[in-house]
């Protein structure tokens, strides 16, 4: 079953190190309701989603819960909840998640309704999915930066390793913080995290009166998943993780294995490149590093002029390489892009692909998912405040990931900003739990460059869980086309049936 909708992708700040997924808290298991049920109130779905005519049986409706569940009379939050109606024999509610922190679940179950009509899915399940508090279609909307300070965020080439340049970046970087302060409050920003998040979609679980659910996690999704199945295990009938988070890693820890597996997959695009005449990195394996370099080093010093009148950045280079490494089919927009900066041509494909990422629409507005991304995962995990512990990681990280260093180590380098974070961290490291036999299914990349094939690996064991193993450099498969994945996934959220032991496709 092929689906054309995008998993949110989010990768690790390309020279401000840091970590894309974050692990989350063991918490004990809780086997009765411990949240409110509130009743959903649903409607069409035209007004959150604007055109639902793809979907036109799908239900949307809000949810509200505390903002902090201490003070369960205090502020609240409304959580924006799809609903597409199982067209068969109904087995129960299959929940979605797409991953970031920061993707749109309702947007993105929308999308799946579409592409998997009149398949076993959609005909045995009702696809829901809900924004966590402050994403997507949930308010308060998690939003710290305008659309001139996101741009303005983006021009700063964030390179100079200095004592004065990290001084500099970690400027900027407070900055952000205090914007995000200013605009949403510490209390807020001290409960979005995927504590909250799983008190939420439980909230959301009874709300909808089901005792178990069925669950999609992608990406950092996987790492929700993992955190409800700890803590409701007796409330999980199917869990599906792609794309794996280890809950077990710090921060450090898990951010340079993401970049090592980003440096394999730069490497993968150039050795394909290389095959083509006139490829922008040449044909000698041992100088893709170096020509890359190159060609976006210069630009600290001077942006890229290009159509787009702001110019390719240093940092727009960077993110724009990255984002086209999630998948071979954005490799043609990379190269395009780099050979504008080698013929001193329009090097837009580069921007363009940065602006895909960074979420900016052609009208130079943003959605919100950078900054969801930033204030959850600065919440979910402790990050060192010590500089000497970033110098050394940043040493590391120019060893894993030399495509994404700029010129020499300097002993010196910025803290990420979560060591700077306003409001304390609510979720610790700690291995993953499994929530019984046979519930859980986990689907690993060989080559993902976001979550690491081996994170899946760890993830599987400690929650003592089925491995499926797909060989491709892409991040995330499930229901994108693959039929020996799609078909052992939905065999076993529809019958239970465990996948092959080793099963790889």
């Amino acid at each position: 079953m092929a689906a054309m909708w995008r998993v949110g992708r989010f990768i690790a700040a390309s020279i401000v190190l840091s970590t894309a997924m974050c692990p989350s808290a063991a918490a004990a298991p809780q086997t009765q309701s411990d949240t409110s049920s509130p009743a959903v109130v649903w409607g069409s779905c035209a007004a959150m989603l604007g055109d639902a005519a793809n979907t036109p049986t799908a239900q949307c409706g809000t949810v509200d819960v505390p903002v902090d569940y201490a003070k369960p009379d205090g502020a609240q939050a409304h959580l924006a909840v799809i609903r597409i109606p199982a067209t068969g024999p109904r087995i129960g509610v299959l929940m979605v998640n797409p991953g970031g922190p920061g993707a749109s679940a309702v947007d993105t179950v929308s999308e799946m309704g579409a592409s998997l009509k009149n398949t076993e899915i959609t005909r045995r399940f009702d696809l829901v999915g809900i924004d966590p508090r402050g994403v997507g279609h949930s308010t308060p909307e998690l939003r710290c930066r305008t659309d001139a300070q996101f741009d303005a965020y983006r021009a700063e080439p964030i390179a100079d390793y200095s004592p004065a340049g990290v001084a500099h970046i970690e400027s900027i970087l407070r900055e952000f913080a205090a914007q995000c302060v200013n605009r949403m409050g510490t209390e807020f920003l001290a409960n979005v995290g995927t504590a909250s998040a799983v008190r939420d979609m439980d909230t959301v679980r009874a709300a909808l009166g089901e005792q178990q659910i069925n669950y999609l996690g992608f990406s950092y999704g996987t790492q929700i998943g993992a955190a409800y199945a700890d803590r409701y295990p007796d409330r999980v009938r199917a869990m599906v993780l792609d794309g794996a988070v280890d809950p077990s890693l710090d921060p450090i820890t898990e951010s340079l294995d993401q970049q090592a597996s980003f440096q394999r997959a730069f490497d993968k695009y150039a050795a394909d490149c290389a095959q083509s005449a006139g490829c922008p990195l040449g044909t000698d394996p041992a100088q893709f590093v170096n020509r890359y370099h190159q060609l976006v080093d210069p630009l600290v010093a001077r942006p890229a002029p290009a159509s787009d009148p702001r110019g390719l950045s240093y940092q727009d280079a960077i993110t724009g390489t990255a984002s086209a490494l999630y998948s071979a089919r954005y490799w043609t927009y990379l190269t395009s892009g780099l050979l504008g900066l080698q013929r001193g041509a329009d090097p837009v494909d580069l921007l363009l692909l940065a602006d895909d990422y960074q979420q900016r629409d052609k009208n130079g507005h943003y959605k919100n998912r950078q900054d969801a991304f930033t204030a959850i995962r600065c919440v979910d995990a402790v990050f060192p405040t010590d500089p000497a512990v970033w110098a050394d990681a940043d040493r590391r990280s120019r060893e894993v990931a030399p495509f994404m260093s700029y010129g020499q180590f300097t002993g010196y380098a910025p803290r990420d900003i979560c060591a700077l974070w306003p409001v304390p961290p609510t979720s610790m490291v700690g291995a993953a739990r499994s929530p019984g036999p046979g519930k859980v299914v986990v689907v690993s990349t060989t080559g993902d460059p976001a979550t690491p094939y081996q994170a899946g690996v760890d993830l599987a064991r400690q929650m003592d869980a089925a491995l499926i193993t797909f060989d491709g450099t892409q991040h995330t498969v499930v229901f994108n086309g693959d039929q020996c994945v799609d078909t052992a996934v939905v065999d076993f959220l529809v019958d239970s049936k465990q996948p092959a032991t080793g099963l790889r496709c």
